[in-house]
């Protein structure tokens, strides 16, 4: 795991996007509760809304290959911040690159992706990870998406989670506010469902269903 884990950070660009991980000692910081729940929850299906440069979908990946069940990460990004995720074969060799072959890529919106047969065909769910487009509205309608998808102990996990604040990732002229702890806080007063925040970094907070 070592030898992978410093492939992966001699990309700076994998350091970075707020998962506390630390080169210096090979430490995924929050990615070792991703690989975690990969490992014990041994999900068929993950799906995974925004990444910048592909970490979370990275270390799910590892996860489900490291399992004997295998399994498949669905990645989906239409790749507004730069133009990285626009290629399909450098897609594919990026994933390779770090021997992830499991992961599959589809550029485009959450709600362009519930319109396709990808979507109808998908589930059940084990693992959902939430980071795109950070207002309160994208958050509750990439979760509510998938909702229906998630299998029973599902885990569903959304990054940014600690507190509200501007994002410039867009440019200076598309700067918002990342509100994903406001629709956390709609979830909390929902008695069906645990919720547990991490405060690291720009926090993860994992929620289940009782």
């Amino acid at each position: 795991m070592n030898e992978w884990i410093r492939g992966l950070f001699r990309h700076p660009e994998l350091l970075r996007m707020g998962h506390h991980q630390r080169a210096e000692d090979l430490n995924l910081g929050l990615g070792w509760l991703y690989y975690a729940l990969g490992r014990a929850l041994r999900p068929a299906a993950v799906v995974v809304i925004g990444s910048y440069r592909g970490f979370v979908p990275l270390v799910l990946g590892k996860a489900l290959a490291d399992n004997l069940e295998g399994g498949t990460v669905t990645f989906i990004d239409p790749s507004l911040v730069d133009n990285f995720w626009k290629e399909p074969d450098a897609v594919r060799r990026w994933f390779e690159g770090f021997g992830v072959r499991n992961v599959r890529h589809f550029p485009m919106t959450t709600q362009q992706f519930v319109e396709t047969d990808e979507f109808r065909i998908l589930g059940p769910v084990g693992i959902l990870f939430i980071d795109g487009y950070h207002s309160l509205e994208q958050a509750r309608f990439d979760h509510h998406a998938l909702d229906d998808k998630l299998a029973p102990g599902a885990a569903t996990l959304f990054h940014d989670s600690a507190s509200v604040s501007v994002s410039r990732i867009y440019g200076e002229h598309r700067a918002y506010e990342r509100r994903v702890k406001d629709y956390i806080d709609e979830l909390r007063r929902d008695p069906a469902l645990q919720v547990l925040d991490l405060p690291l970094a720009q926090g993860v907070t994992l929620v289940c269903r009782r």
